[in-house]
């Protein structure tokens, strides 16, 4: 009978430790505002807007580049929900990590002030922190029966705040790496000026059972900030930069959790997701006096930092010798057995699927490849870099990753201007 038992352990760790592998990890990405609260407005922008777009393409490169997460939204449309219910969605999901996106502003019409910052749960330790939490809560005044619902609390009252200061957060050491890896990238990534990580008593975030951040994009009552926020390329920077945090910490999740978890290699990051008008783009420099006024940080100009990071020239990977005829062709390729092997020759922007690196150059029809054709591939120092697939559609060449995944599934999207790769 002892045996029979410890039999019936061993087979209910084992398939403990399945459905463990087999888990997805949740991220639930809260657009903040919403259908009647439009959040902070100034003039024909809207922070509901600026958060919703951000919002929508971070889930978009999770879920393009990561088949082991589940993504879930707190609304992907107009909606209003009420700031309970984005709690409740992210519990019942289960969810191992909590993004809330806004867009700052301050009290007066315009300002100088600009740059993200990312607030974890703690009681405010400056007034500036604590005016930017009474803004995000008062949201719950446009609810029904808020005053039960949230015992009292008043969003416009300090004393209420107090409540934050004897709350425990088990989340606080996880919430505080992700959001320090947030910020680092912002400024790495997005280039925008890093406001660095505070903290102020979200309701939002008040009752999740996961690491949680809010994050603030920047200011809508900063004419120049709020155009850039509003624009596909701005919002697209956010998010790429806010998809690289996540990306990090997912890595160190993963390692925590005893899954293996390969050595980064710094020329394989797949940055390329990030366009090259990111990078080019003046970030919002129209107007040349950018200062950020900051109770908790010194007074830093930021427009002469952020001209010596647009200044400085992009990397690029030299193009291989070309093979055969080199007459304008946008590729060229050899051909043997029944596989095909191409050169970069383009004389275009695009994209294609980088799968496998091999320090030696393969046969045109090695196993290697798997079956894909056409395979492409271009030396990088003294490795070979095969890529599979070449369109100037991004949401075409996520299509193509995809499939690509599914016999190579570390399988990413790497850019080509003129037969060069684009880092």
């Amino acid at each position: 009978m002892k045996r029979f038992f410890i039999l019936f352990v061993y087979i209910f760790a084992f398939l403990g430790i399945i459905v463990a592998a087999d888990s997805k990890f949740v991220v639930v990405i809260d657009a903040g505002h919403g259908g009647k609260d439009g959040g902070a407005v100034r003039g024909i922008y809207k922070e509901k807007d600026i958060n919703l777009g951000v919002a929508k393409t971070l889930g978009e490169l999770i879920e393009a580049n990561f088949n082991d997460v589940k993504v879930v939204y707190t609304r992907k449309t107009d909606v209003f929900v009420d700031l309970d219910k984005r709690t409740q969605i992210a519990n019942k999901a289960k969810a191992n990590l909590f993004i809330s996106i806004h867009t700052n502003s301050t009290a007066a019409k315009t300002t100088s002030a600009s740059g993200a910052d990312t607030y974890i749960l703690g009681l405010a330790r400056s007034a500036e922190n604590l005016e930017v939490a009474k803004r995000e809560n008062s949201v719950i005044l446009l609810e029904d029966n808020y005053t039960s619902k949230y015992e009292g609390f008043d969003p416009n009252s300090t004393e209420s705040y107090i409540i934050f200061e004897f709350m425990s957060n088990k989340y606080m050491e996880q919430s505080l790496q992700f959001a320090d890896y947030i910020q680092k990238d912002f400024r790495s990534i997005a280039k925008r000026t890093d406001r660095g990580v505070r903290q102020a008593g979200f309701l939002v975030l008040r009752k999740t059972s996961m690491p949680s951040v809010l994050i603030e994009l920047g200011f809508i009552n900063n004419q120049a900030e709020a155009k850039y926020l509003s624009s596909r390329l701005g919002q697209r920077a956010m998010a790429t930069a806010i998809y690289s945090g996540f990306k990090k910490y997912k890595r160190e999740f993963d390692k925590k959790q005893g899954r293996y978890v390969s050595a980064p290699d710094k020329n394989e990051e797949p940055d390329d997701i990030i366009d090259e008008a990111i990078i080019k783009e003046k970030v919002a420099i129209e107007e040349d006096t950018y200062v950020v006024e900051d109770a908790d940080t010194p007074v830093v100009k930021e427009s002469a930092r952020v001209k010596n990071i647009v200044e400085v020239p992009k990397k690029r990977e030299k193009s291989p010798k070309k093979i055969g005829e080199t007459s304008g062709n946008v590729a060229e390729t050899t051909k043997k057995g029944n596989s095909t092997v191409t050169k970069n020759v383009s004389s275009k922007e695009e994209y294609r699927v980088q799968f496998l690196v091999s320090p030696k150059k393969l046969p045109d029809n090695s196993k290697e490849f798997k079956g894909l054709s056409p395979v492409m591939f271009y030396k990088d120092g003294g490795s070979y870099k095969y890529t599979c697939g070449s369109t100037t559609d991004y949401n075409e060449i996520i299509k193509i990753q995809r499939q690509v995944r599914a016999k190579f599934k570390d399988a990413f999207v790497v850019k080509f201007r003129n037969g060069e790769r684009v880092k």
